[in-house]
Formats: structure tokens, sequence, C-alpha cells
């Protein structure tokens, strides 16, 4: 019998009282923090650091495909909207350089264990491009067997046959990923994705008879012309389906920085009391149909990989939200792609030309980064454990830090106390734990501990850089 958590409750004095800009932390420090003079070299000066300590951790990878057929108005990611398919061609070629550079530097340092595939649009690809990418992966990496490895892809259900989920699965894919958003047809209609449900369901079927462990969708609360009636028939509709995951994303509407999402009316906005009762309305849904409110926006059965990992505290955090395997180093490839190796972060170059021109050069294309300090490394930590297991030990990190917890983080823990008094955290000696009411805030508390944005030290913090909270 598997214990479930406490339900998490929903405070909307609260929330409206402590809403703001915030970063999501899948990085500490966040990717807006790294810097310029971080390249190729650096990278490399920390995947020698490994191979001196013979680290055998295991690998993760991703790898980025920017391509999209059409726009969809809300989107944020780093994509290339064309219909020019010749362009997927050159890029493959630019990736499979890069794939066999990343395979010699990682040769015999560890299994990958976890691979993603994400966009962009992945399924832009042929499933001859597919197959031919998939096979060039594991020509340069030691893959885990299907039994032991998590490999999962993200795909566009209006992009996608039925036969080609079964080939997607037969290429190694065991977890599955599907955009929704949303199922109503004015609110398709007004973020220029139409996507029936029949569509969905079709290839939902697929993925099951294929033999995925895992099938994941994608929601989004806050889009235009939403409401409560719309969206509770929506997740009626996501429910039946029984989905293993479910993401359930805040539509951060940033026009000033996504130039798309100036398509979107702000008419058709819901206000921000509508924006919250769908936030509550949809936690309430989803958690009486049996899905773990795993944190800010995933969720997941009892029984899902997600859901246990917490339980067991190999629960993390990265560029895709929630995830496995804490442990491994995270390889990426792909334009504007991040890694995580050893006590670095870096991302590749962010344009095509530019991604090209360093491939073409003969070096990795990086573009920028961040080597960690002692001090980032232990913020981290703090940060990951409130966010993936919303408790933390302070014990625990003083085995870790030649520190005594409570000095160095006298600071915070004083900020910590207005958070005590409204009911959303409990501090006593030992531990630091967040209440049902604290989990939806949990960004909040985590920006108590990020030095960057002035909370420990007195360094002006840039709100435009980030979405809400709430």
């Amino acid at each position: 019998m598997i214990t479930p958590f406490p339900p998490v409750e929903f405070d909307a004095e609260i929330i409206g009282k402590l809403s703001q800009s915030g970063p999501r932390y899948t990085s500490y420090p966040t990717a807006d923090r790294f810097q310029n003079d971080f390249g190729y070299g650096q990278f490399l000066e920390a995947v020698a650091g490994l191979r001196m300590r013979r680290s055998r951790r295991p690998l993760s990878l991703y790898v980025h495909i920017p391509f999209c057929d059409t726009i969809c108005y809300y989107c944020g990611c780093n994509k290339i909207v064309t219909k020019d398919h010749s362009k997927a061609a050159v890029y493959l070629g630019y990736l499979k350089q890069e794939i066999d550079m990343q395979g010699r530097l990682f040769d015999g340092m560890g299994q990958i264990e976890q691979l993603h595939f994400g966009g962009g649009t992945p399924t832009y690809l042929s499933d001859r491009q597919m197959g031919d990418l998939m096979a060039h992966l594991h020509a340069n990496f030691d893959f885990a067997d299907d039994a032991h490895g998590e490999y999962s892809i993200e795909i566009d259900p209006r992009t996608v046959s039925v036969e080609r989920v079964h080939s997607l699965r037969k290429q190694g894919f065991n977890r599955i990923s599907l955009g929704v958003q949303d199922f109503d047809p004015d609110v398709q209609k007004a973020v220029n994705r139409i996507q029936p449900e029949a569509e969905t369901r079709a290839v939902m079927n697929a993925a099951r008879a294929a033999g995925y462990r895992s099938i994941s969708i994608d929601l989004i609360y806050g889009l235009p012309k939403q409401s409560i009636d719309s969206m509770t028939q929506t997740l009626d509709k996501v429910i039946d389906a029984s989905p293993d995951r479910i993401a359930l994303y805040n539509y951060a509407h940033l026009p000033h920085i996504f130039k798309p999402q100036r398509r979107i009316a702000d008419a058709d906005m819901p206000s921000p009391a509508v924006k919250l009762e769908l936030l509550k309305m949809s936690i309430q849904r989803l958690c009486d149909a049996g899905y773990i409110y795993i944190g800010m926006d995933h969720f997941a059965k009892p029984d899902d990989e997600l859901a246990v990992a917490q339980r067991q505290g190999r629960l993390q955090r990265n560029f895709q939200g929630y995830s496995t395997r804490a442990e491994s180093e995270l390889i990426s490839c792909g334009v504007s792609a991040i890694s995580a190796v050893g006590a670095t972060y870096s991302q590749n170059e962010k344009t095509l030309e530019a991604y090209y021109e360093k491939l073409d050069g003969g070096v990795l294309p990086i573009t920028r980064g961040i080597r960690l300090d002692n001090d980032d490394l232990l913020r981290r930590i703090v940060i990951a454990k409130l966010m993936c297991n919303f408790e933390l030990s302070m014990s625990s990190i003083e085995q870790g830090f030649p520190i005594k917890f409570r000095q160095y983080f006298e600071t915070e823990l004083g900020k910590l106390e207005a958070f005590e008094d409204d009911g959303l955290l409990t501090i006593d000696d030992e531990w630091i734990s967040v209440t049902p009411k604290g989990r939806l805030l949990i960004r909040n508390i985590c920006m108590v501990f990020d030095r960057y944005l002035g909370v420990a030290q007195d360094v002006a913090p840039q709100p435009l850089r980030y979405s809400k909270t709430i």
C-alpha cells in the first residue's frame, strides 16, 4: 500500500500577498547568471576533473531539436518555425558532429541512464532521420538497457501517426510526453494550436499498445479564453485518458520577451483572480483523481517513477523540470542546450549560425556558463532539497559542508520567520519543513537562499526576467 502525501492546501489570501516574479530553479545559479567568459576550455577542465576523480556517475543526455512546423502563440521556447525541412538535415549533420565530440570526451565514464529529446518539436524529424540519429547516439555512448534506462521524447500529437508512435518505441524511446495545453476549441484557436481530442487519444492508445512505460501530458493554465468551465472540461478529458504524469504549467505572459505572445489579445486573458481559481480547481481535481502533487507544476500517479523517486529522496530539478536520477551528470547537445557537468553549467550557442560556426572551428559550441564556487554548491543543495523534498535537515548540510547552518544562514533564517508566521513552514532544531500550504509557494521560500537575487546580499533583483511564482 502506497502512503499518499498530505494534500496541498490552497490559501488564496497568502498566495495573493506573496505572488511575485521569481526563478523556477531548474538550476542554481539560474541561467541568467551564466557568464560569457566561460567557454570550451572551461568545459574541458570540468570533464577532465571528473576523469581524474575516476567518476562513474551515471550520465543523462539531453538533445534539442529546435524546429516547428507552425507557431504556438504562447510558446517561450528556443525554436525555429519553418516548413523547409532541408534545414533539419543540415542541423543534424552538425548535431552529429557535436555528439561525436561529447562521446569522445565521456568515453568510458559511465552509462547513459536517461535520455530526453526536447524542442521545438523533436518529431519534426522524419522517421528515417530519427532512427539515424538514435543509432548515432548509441554508437557514441553506452546506454543502459531498456528496463533500467529512462528514454523520453516530447511529441506533438498533430504531427505523429499511430505508426510513428510504434516506430519511436522500436528506436529506443520508452517514455513519451504529449503537448496538449487545452482541449477547448476557442482556447486552441486563440493560441494557434488546433488539436482535436481524438488525435491525442489515438496517440496515447498507440503508446500503450507499443509498450511505453510512461505517458505524460502537458497542460497550461492562464491561457487566453480559458474559463473555469472550459478548464473543468479539459481536466475531465485528461483524467479519463489517465496519463501517468501531468505537467500543469502557469502561462507566463511576457510579450516584451517573446514576440509570438504579442498576437494574444490582452482582452482575452483571464484576470489574476480567475487564474488563481483555475489553479485551485485544477489541483483539487487532479488530487481527487488520485494524482500525487509532486511540486510546482508536476503531478504523477502514486506508482509512477517520479512519485517513487520523491519518496526515496532521488528527485531532482533540471532544465526539463522535476526529474529522476539526481546523481547524473547532464550532457546536452544541440542549439541553446545547457549541460550540468561537475561543478559547472554550460550553454550552447543560441542561433544556428553561431552554433555551426563553432563546430566548423572544431570546438564544442559553448557560448557561456558558470563555475560554481563553494557557496553556490551549498545553496544549490539547500534549494534542491526544498524544491524536491519540501524539507531540509540542517545537520545533513553540516555533514557535507564545513559550516554551522544557523550561523551561515542567520540572515536567511530570520527572513523565513515571516513564512513561518504565515503557516508556510516550520523550523525546529533540526528541520526546515514546508507545510502543505507552503508547497505552492516553494519558489518564494527558495528565493530567500538565492544570494544573486539580493535576498542574502544587497544586489538589486531583476523581476522582468522571471515569471510569477504563482
